[in-house]
């Protein structure tokens, strides 16, 4: 990049360079983020006659007559429900449902930021999968999607089923989906770069909770061919006796070649690392992967293994950070998706559109791809448009719009 030529333009920092104060934080929370805004404006007597008492009641009879017509009188089918129960928040954990209402309210800016979607944080005081799902089905005539939130594995899998099946609105759970979209998306940038090719690819993934599982499950859709998750307790496979229902799951069709052992056993000859998880791995083992190896280090704030330390072995390093190059970032999908999910009167959000949303977000490096720059940067304004017409374009080619 050319420096600027004014010398006093060089000698400021730039704004990503100027340190974050508490202080800053606080005052940007507080009162919250978000505000209800009006789309006509109430000033007289007469608007106040049309907005509420007397005009609001031809619209409920209009309503009451042809249920359809909520769509087109009131904002339920632009409406996101951003939804959780505070049981695994970021890199905080099990915070509860207050402490998790910043986050949602973060969620909810960014849709509307990124993607002109109204949305509103719905934080739930229980943990129980059938009293979530309950609550969901009694709310639907309040929105037109749900977005789960930072509810914790096992249970999030479960919930995001149920409330799919009982919901005839878009339904996903973005610690999963929108994790997997955009991991996608980056090995796909990664992979034309260095001219390999997915359907040789040995790919092992640390973690085996939300992002761990649904990132297994796109790669596999997309044609890795050899998938090894990693647990706390080692490799998922057939040989282990203590795997819950969805880890079986994952050892019925992942492990191909059987491996059992640590993270040391599954990276040696391995082509991608992947980590969502809290956990590290020892530079010795990064170091026995396959040459033009792929780092995808994704927990926050601390990569499984510093960026510069795997790029000593790996020819392309990836982070979820924004300090370091190659930001795997949720942005880059969630707020698209359910724009085309909604634009295309969608039902659901199929694996289809998923793959669609990872496509798109990859098309939009184009001419830009670089070892350092395999997606867009969450800021790029393109992004969530393309993503939106590739979701929406794949609804209705799958036939799942009303």
């Amino acid at each position: 990049m050319t420096s600027p030529s004014n010398d006093s333009a060089t000698s400021q920092p730039s704004l990503s360079d100027v340190p974050i104060t508490n202080e800053e934080i606080f005052l940007a929370h507080e009162g919250g983020k978000l505000s209800v805004e009006l789309r006509s404006p109430i000033d007289t007597q007469r608007d106040l006659s049309i907005a509420y008492t007397p005009g609001v009641a031809q619209v409920s009879r209009a309503i009451a007559a042809e249920r359809d017509l909520v769509d087109k009188y009131t904002w339920t089918d632009r409406l996101v429900a951003v939804v959780s129960d505070g049981t695994a928040v970021l890199g905080l954990g099990d915070i509860g449902p207050r402490a998790s209402l910043p986050v949602m309210e973060g969620k909810s800016a960014l849709f509307r930021t990124f993607a002109g979607l109204n949305s509103i944080p719905i934080v739930l005081d229980t943990t129980d999968p059938d009293e979530i799902v309950e609550t969901l089905i009694r709310l639907r005539p309040s929105f037109g999607a749900v977005n789960l939130e930072d509810i914790s594995a096992p249970r999030c899998f479960e919930i995001e089923r149920r409330v799919v099946e009982a919901l005839d609105c878009p339904v996903m759970h973005d610690d999963q989906h929108g994790t997997a979209i955009v991991v996608l998306a980056a090995l796909k940038g990664a992979l034309t770069h260095l001219g390999k090719n997915i359907g040789e690819l040995k790919v092992v993934i640390s973690g085996a909770g939300a992002a761990g599982v649904a990132c297994a499950k796109i790669l596999q859709a997309a044609g890795v061919p050899d998938v090894v998750i990693l647990d706390s307790k080692g490799i998922i496979g057939g040989h282990r006796d203590d795997l819950n229902e969805f880890k079986a799951d994952l050892a019925s069709w992942s492990n191909p070649r059987e491996l059992s052992g640590g993270a040391a056993e599954a990276l040696a000859g391995a082509d991608v690392f992947l980590g969502v998880s809290a956990g590290t791995v020892a530079e010795e083992a990064v170091a026995s992967m396959n040459a033009d190896a792929i780092v995808f280090a994704l927990s926050n704030p601390d990569p499984e293994i510093h960026p510069e330390v795997a790029a000593k072995y790996a020819a392309i390093v990836a982070t979820g950070r924004s300090d370091f190059p190659n930001q795997i970032n949720n942005v880059l999908a969630f707020p698209g998706v359910f724009a085309g999910a909604l634009d295309a009167d969608s039902r659901r959000i199929t694996e289809g559109m998923k793959l669609a949303a990872a496509e798109a977000i990859f098309g939009v490096v184009g001419d830009d791809l670089a070892a350092d720059h395999i997606v867009p940067s969450p800021l790029d304004p393109r992004v969530a448009p393309a993503v939106a017409k590739a979701v929406a374009d794949a609804a209705r080619i799958e036939g799942v719009t009303k």
